[in-house]
């Protein structure tokens, strides 16, 4: 049940940021829903040093105890704070209360009605070029979405590849294997290395909008390499503690900076209004299998080639990725989802979409939404971007 409950949120939490958060601040905002799970992370890593002091057998109970609470906060919240995605109420005919969200959303005055009109338009556009809804579109695609559900899905795919689950899971098996054998040091390492790992989110946050998807992917993606590369020689005989943990510090940092909030945030852009729900929720089952594997094989794995050369191969599986997101995967940044079918369709030459769609014009670009949050000094400027935030850290 907790795995149903964690899937659901997976899936459904990096899209309806998407939906609700303006181009220009999308990626900022889509990364909390990163910074939410690393919180839980740490919470997690702390229980184990709260605890120490019980026995294994009781210890793990509290634990599962205490992680009800916040789950109970968040449903009150969500049934009193949290209003429906846009994007989501168009589809469903119910523009007016897709104008009201909009609304406060937007600041005071901005005509939230050209962009309900332009998310309508665009459902429109999508039905007629591919002529086809729902899951005949996702199995039988035209050029450009098959684009999108590589970039997509393969961006879900690869964040599990890399092995950041299987090694945030067994970090205390790997730091006992290097001579910390002491519980309660087993956890202060553990939280260290979660709160570096937290706190190196909150730098991508805010680069994403300004410096683009891609480069954030590929330095994200050469770090953890390089990690991945001296914690190999760390292993090749008795491993040094402090290098080890001086490796993973590393690898996380990078972990942090691109592939961890960039997993989901491209996922959550990249594919169209029609399906995107369906393909995030596909993307979401990709990344757990994936992970699923490479969690239940890890040690087996690690025990058949050495630490060394597992720690070795995951640096090739870095550098295959690298190899993926060059040859793929667009940069998407300011770029509204209404855009998305376009912009694929003039990288691939889908004239399937590019004779019946043409670029959005009515919803604001990077640019345009700038202008609008900062030559306004009227408080409610200042208000409507609070509740951009308030609504990304719900979700």
């Amino acid at each position: 049940m907790g795995g149903i409950g964690v899937g659901f949120g997976l899936a459904l939490d990096p899209v309806y940021i998407s939906e609700i958060s303006p181009a220009a601040h999308r990626g900022r905002l889509v990364t909390w829903s990163e910074i939410g799970t690393n919180v839980g992370i740490i919470f997690g890593f702390a229980s184990g040093l709260v605890f120490s002091s019980l026995s294994s057998n009781e210890a793990w109970r509290y634990m599962i105890g205490v992680g009800a609470i916040l789950p109970t906060v968040l449903i009150i919240l969500v049934c009193f704070v949290m209003p429906e995605s846009p994007r989501w109420l168009v589809a469903k005919n119910r523009d007016e209360d897709a104008v009201f969200v909009l609304s406060q959303i937007y600041p005071s005055g901005f005509d939230v009605e050209s962009i309900v009109r332009n998310i309508r338009e665009n459902l429109r556009k999508e039905l007629e070029s591919s002529n086809a809804i729902g899951w005949d579109a996702i199995l039988f695609p035209t050029p450009a979405l098959r684009r999108m559900l590589l970039v997509g899905l393969g961006t879900a795919v690869a964040q599990q590849a890399v092995g950041i689950d299987a090694i945030q899971y067994f970090l205390i098996f790997i730091i006992d294997e290097t001579g910390i054998k002491n519980r309660s040091a087993q956890s202060c390492v553990l939280i260290f290395l979660g709160l570096l790992k937290l706190s190196f989110i909150f730098i991508a946050s805010s680069l994403f909008d300004s410096s683009g998807r891609r480069p954030l992917m590929f330095i994200s993606l050469g770090g953890m390499s390089f990690a991945l590369l001296i914690q190999s020689i760390n292993f090749i005989e008795t491993p040094s503690a402090s290098f080890a943990i001086f490796a993973f510090s590393i690898y996380l940092i990078f972990f942090s900076v691109g592939m961890g909030p960039g997993c989901w945030l491209i996922p959550s852009e990249v594919f169209p209004s029609s399906i995107r729900a369906k393909a995030m929720s596909i993307a979401t089952f990709l990344n757990r299998c994936v992970g699923t594997v490479m969690i239940s094989s890890f040690l087996s794995v690690a025990g058949s080639m050495t630490w060394s050369g597992f720690f070795f191969l995951l640096a090739m599986v870095c550098g295959a990725v690298i190899i993926f997101f060059y040859l793929f995967l667009p940069e998407t940044k300011g770029r509204s989802l209404e855009d998305m079918n376009f912009y694929f369709a003039e990288i691939t030459g889908d004239q399937s979409i590019l004779d019946v769609q043409e670029p959005t014009t009515d919803d604001p670009t990077e640019d345009q939404e700038e202008t609008m949050y900062t030559s306004q000094p009227d408080s409610s400027i200042i208000d409507d971007n609070l509740s951009i935030e308030a609504s990304g850290i719900l979700a």
